[in-house]
C-alpha cells in the first residue's frame, strides 16, 4: 500500500458555505488508541468543531469521535479537547492572523493519510448572508451585472 494513500473520514461541507475559506493548513492529532480504532470505523463528526491558539498551541474543541464499541473500560470521551500538531511559524502565522476580526479557525477535513490521522484546519471569515433565504446580498458578490 503506498504511503500517500488518503482515506477520508469526515467532511464539513458546511463550512464552505458559511465562510470564506482564505487559507488551508495540514495538521496531524494526538490521539488515543481507541479514538485511533474509532475512527477507523468512521464514527466523527466535525460539523460543529472549531480550533483555538492557547500557549502558542493548538486545539480542536468539539469534534466528535465516537466511543469504540470493542473497548470495556478506557475508552475515550466523544468531546474530548485535542490537541493540533503544526510548526511553530505556522502557528505563529495564524496567531497574528485569527487576532483579526473576523477570522475563525475551522476544520473542512478529517483523514488518513499515511497512516496517521490528519485535519485540513481553514482560517476562515464569516459570510454574511441573509436570514430568511440563505443568499449573500448583492452588495457583496462580485459577479452581479453592473449597469
Amino acid at each position: 500500500m503506498p504511503k500517500s494513500t488518503i482515506k477520508i473520514i469526515a467532511v464539513n461541507r458546511k463550512a464552505r458555505f458559511d465562510y470564506f475559506i482564505e487559507d488551508e493548513y495540514e495538521a496531524g492529532l494526538v490521539l488515543k488508541g481507541t479514538e485511533v480504532k474509532s475512527l477507523r470505523l468512521g464514527k466523527a463528526n466535525i460539523k460543529d468543531a472549531y480550533a483555538r491558539i492557547q500557549n502558542d498551541e493548538v486545539f480542536v474543541h468539539q469534534m466528535h469521535i465516537g466511543p469504540y464499541p470493542f473497548a470495556y473500560y478506557e475508552n475515550h470521551d466523544p468531546l474530548r479537547v485535542r490537541k493540533l500538531l503544526l510548526h511553530k511559524r505556522e502557528i505563529k502565522r495564524l496567531y497574528a492572523k485569527v487576532n483579526e476580526k473576523g477570522h475563525s479557525l475551522i476544520p473542512l477535513k478529517l483523514y488518513f493519510k499515511g497512516g496517521k490521522a490528519k485535519l485540513t484546519i481553514a482560517l476562515a471569515k464569516g459570510r454574511v448572508r441573509c436570514a430568511f433565504d440563505g443568499r449573500t446580498p448583492r452588495r457583496f458578490e462580485s459577479w452581479h451585472r453592473r449597469p
